[in-house]
């Protein structure tokens, strides 16, 4: 994998005009005493049905492991839905008639 090539630089950028544009971020000086947390690119490539290659992209991921907890955070959250809440929902949807949409996000920050 060559960092150079047009199409990781341009991944690379895809993913930080995101961060501005969706507002996610801002620019802040570090209270004494605090450690900030690393960043490291992942580079993983998006592939169709046959195995090739169609899309690099590129994630600026914040290497948490070196977290500690109860000193950097107190609480875990997992945003994951589990298939008897979707069951439910589902069901409550049917009864009352409403309409559900389904969708795709691209990106999702916790």
């Amino acid at each position: 994998m060559d960092l150079n090539e047009p199409s990781w630089v341009d991944a690379m950028h895809e993913e930080l005009n995101q961060f501005e544009k969706l507002g996610v971020w801002m620019l802040v000086e570090l209270p004494k005493g605090k450690k900030s947390l690393d960043t490291r690119w992942v580079y993983p490539n998006k592939l169709d049905d046959f195995g090739v290659i169609i899309r690099n992209k590129a994630r600026l991921v914040v290497r948490g492991f070196r977290q500690i907890e109860g000193h950097d955070y107190t609480e875990v959250y997992a945003p994951v839905a589990c298939l008897e809440a979707i069951c439910i929902f589902l069901a409550y949807e049917s009864y009352m008639n409403f309409i559900v949409y389904q969708m795709d996000v691209k990106r999702a920050f916790l």
